[in-house]
């Protein structure tokens, strides 16, 4: 593949350097790929422990040990996601990507909020929108890959045939079918900073509790998914219909005292964070088309909310 292996060569850990530096490329990769970090995260723990399982002079043979791990890497989410399917079948309620914060918000999720080395980061654009991701759902595990590797990181369809096990032109063939969901699925471009307003419009109707602002603000077809992962209260199926949402945010609100809801980017674009007593119970993401909020993700999986626990 075309991901550089890193400079070295003239010091004893140039090695060891040029191998390291390819965490930040595998982990943007695997997360777009896969949707969860945490299982980001175990994929590229799997490629570094493959890479380090074979001998020194394996290792030697290796021409660009960057392209070798970005293949590794990719082929085993290309087996997570054939199994994740399953897996998310048994899922209690609504399986949504796993949102995450912008970089100055940052947290581990450990112990005292230690932060993650930079390394660990994703890299926030519209590839990983929760829109996007939600959509990157709906496509075969191949039409992913094929996607994810060509269209975000500009890798020829030779050297997808090679993660994939398809020919080139079959490649080229599932990139486009992907292509064409991701298109006829895209509404409009709203600007940023509307986005931002119509958030916080939003947010400052939830928080009065005013159903009829709310109801202005939501598409009359919108649609609401919560993902609880049966460890919180949330509903398992999508609720739709404007006055329908509006009710539920305001019971939601009800149900929570002392909830604060604050402005936070979420994968890239406005979104909202509700907190109680400092802590992280939700994170929603919006979809806006034509000036109103079209879809909706709530998280609320503690587990999907580590990056965000002293958010």
């Amino acid at each position: 593949m075309t991901t550089p292996s890193g400079a070295g060569g003239d010091r004893p850990d140039a090695g060891l350097d040029a191998i390291m530096s390819q965490r930040r490329q595998l982990i943007n990769l695997t997360y777009r790929l896969l949707g969860s970090l945490a299982e980001a995260e175990d994929a590229v723990q799997e490629t570094y422990a493959r890479w380090y399982a074979m001998s020194g002079q394996e290792q030697d043979a290796i021409s660009s040990p960057g392209a070798w791990l970005s293949t590794v890497a990719s082929r085993i989410c290309l087996n997570l996601l054939g199994s994740a399917r399953a897996r998310r079948e048994a899922y209690v309620g609504e399986w949504i990507p796993e949102p995450l914060p912008e970089r100055a918000e940052w947290s581990s999720g450990r112990p005292g909020g230690i932060a993650m080395d930079p390394a660990d980061r994703v890299t926030l654009d519209e590839s990983v929108s929760m829109a996007f991701l939600v959509m990157l759902e709906s496509m075969t595990p191949a039409e992913r890959v094929a996607f994810i590797l060509h269209d975000v990181f500009r890798y020829s369809f030779a050297e997808v045939a090679d993660v994939v096990g398809r020919t080139p032109a079959a490649c080229r063939q599932l990139a486009s079918s992907a292509r064409r969901r991701i298109r006829a699925s895209q509404p409009s471009a709203v600007p940023a900073p509307r986005q931002a307003d119509i958030v916080r419009e939003f947010r400052q109707a939830w928080e009065a509790k005013d159903i009829g602002a709310l109801i202005g603000l939501l598409d009359p077809s919108a649609t609401v998914i919560a993902d609880g992962g049966g460890l919180t209260s949330a509903v398992t199926h999508p609720v739709e219909g404007a006055e329908q949402i509006a009710r539920g945010c305001v019971d939601f609100a009800s149900a929570a005292p002392g909830l604060k809801i604050m402005e936070r980017t979420v994968n890239g674009q406005p979104g909202l964070v509700g907190q109680q007593d400092g802590v992280t119970v939700a994170v929603v993401a919006f979809d806006i088309a034509g000036g109103r909020i079209k879809h909706m993700w709530a998280v609320l999986n503690p587990e999907k909310l580590r990056p965000w626990m002293t958010c």
